[in-house]
């Protein structure tokens, strides 16, 4: 069955350990080299059909992550995923190479398109290739779709050394208050999720499946089991749940069986069998981790 992951920054598995052990396997928020407080508030705002946040990368820093948080995270059962964040490529490379020599941990997720902080002084390619110099570990690199071509980007980073994809982050959007007319977060624009989302994920996923044969994590805008579907036919291998969560914590169980449901209502016994379907032939496998299986990334 397809595994189902939450999205970073969307389940906080310290306080919903529950939730969180009912995925296939669980991604930390981003963690960055040293503590941020991130934005000021307002920080979270509700939008028509989506959710406006401006976080700014809050989290302990990696010194306090490995000490107080990694143990808990590695009591949950789950496969574990840790989200990487910074500023440049020194910062990768410090988080990565600290994360490396913990067995633990699955997959280093690369947060390479966080909207609300300041973008890294070097490109993905160099962000993929400095972190993929000090670790082993597969790497799957976090794109935006607020690019001019997802698919060159995604073709760079597989050239860096990255194992996949996930795809995609926030985009850019901005909410005014009613009354007042200005703006309702403190740092005025915000990263959108939400139901708005989903369209512009499956053209991302669609398109950087074809262009770099990587396997996907799709995510953006999924609230059922028929998202899943078309996210796995447009070329993901697994998707991640976002602003659901917020709304429907019980979202991972109600999905797998909408899932279930939409694929006997096609006649198909296995979601590999509509993987990718969309491009109207097989195309390149997204069942390895450049030769490493999957099962080391998720939970079977």
């Amino acid at each position: 069955m397809t595994a189902i992951l939450n999205a970073s920054g969307c389940l906080d598995a310290l306080t919903a350990p529950d939730i969180a052990r009912s995925l296939d396997a669980y991604v930390t928020k981003t963690v960055t080299p040293l503590p941020r407080g991130g934005n000021a508030p307002i920080r979270i705002a509700e939008t028509d059909g989506g959710l406006l946040n401006s976080i700014g990368l809050a989290n302990p820093g990696i010194e306090r992550f490995l000490d107080e948080s990694l143990p808990t995270f590695l009591r949950l059962g789950v496969p574990l995923w840790v989200s990487v964040g910074g500023f440049c490529a020194e910062d990768y490379a410090l988080v990565c190479s600290a994360l490396d020599e913990h067995d633990g941990v699955a997959v280093l997720e690369l947060n390479l398109s966080c909207p609300n902080v300041e973008a890294p002084s070097e490109s993905v390619p160099g962000l993929v290739r400095a972190a993929r110099e000090v670790t082993d570990k597969p790497l799957y690199a976090k794109l935006s779709p607020s690019v001019p071509d997802i698919a060159a980007t995604a073709r760079a980073a597989r050239e860096a050394g990255a194992d996949g994809l996930s795809l995609v982050n926030t985009v850019r959007g901005l909410a005014l208050d009613p009354r007042t007319l200005r703006p309702r977060l403190a740092t005025a624009t915000g990263g959108l999720s939400g139901s708005l989302l989903r369209p512009i994920a499956l053209a991302a996923v669609y398109e950087c499946y074809r262009a770099s044969g990587l396997p996907i994590v799709g995510m953006g805008g999924i609230s059922s089991g028929r998202d899943v579907l078309e996210l796995l036919a447009a070329g993901a291998a697994a998707v991640a749940l976002g602003t659901i969560l917020f709304a429907d914590p019980g979202a991972p169980a109600r999905i797998r069986g909408e899932l279930t449901a939409a694929l006997d209502e096609l006649g198909v016994d296995n979601a590999d069998d509509i993987r990718a379907l969309a491009h109207g032939d097989a195309g390149p496998s997204p069942s390895t981790l450049n030769g490493r299986s999957m099962v080391r990334a998720t939970r079977t």
